[in-house]
């Protein structure tokens, strides 16, 4: 599984560690993921993802995930997400019929 948020998009980076003595070794800054399970109203189920912490608020901020998916177009979205919003634009629209 690849250290990249689901979200944002976020993964690692690279620098270096710098010692008194101004030596400089390569180190790997790793984005603060975490996986959670969020509740998919539309769908009626819970749905397991791997966010960054800046990525779970922004999808809280927007309303949740089903708000979130029908916001952000789908070249934004990874290859799961982009699955999981053509499910929840689907069940959206039995509803509405």
């Amino acid at each position: 599984m690849s250290r990249r948020c689901m979200v944002s998009g976020k993964g690692p980076l690279v620098g270096n560690n710098v010692s008194h003595a101004n030596n400089k070794t390569k180190r790997r800054f790793l984005p603060n993921l975490q996986d959670t399970t969020l509740l998919s109203d539309v769908l009626g189920r819970s749905v397991r993802v791997r966010l960054s912490t800046n990525g779970l608020k922004t999808v809280e901020h927007s309303g949740g995930l089903d708000a979130w998916l029908v916001k952000t177009p789908a070249a934004k979205l990874d290859k799961q997400m982009r699955r999981l919003k053509d499910q929840v634009k689907e069940a959206l629209e039995k509803r509405a019929a």
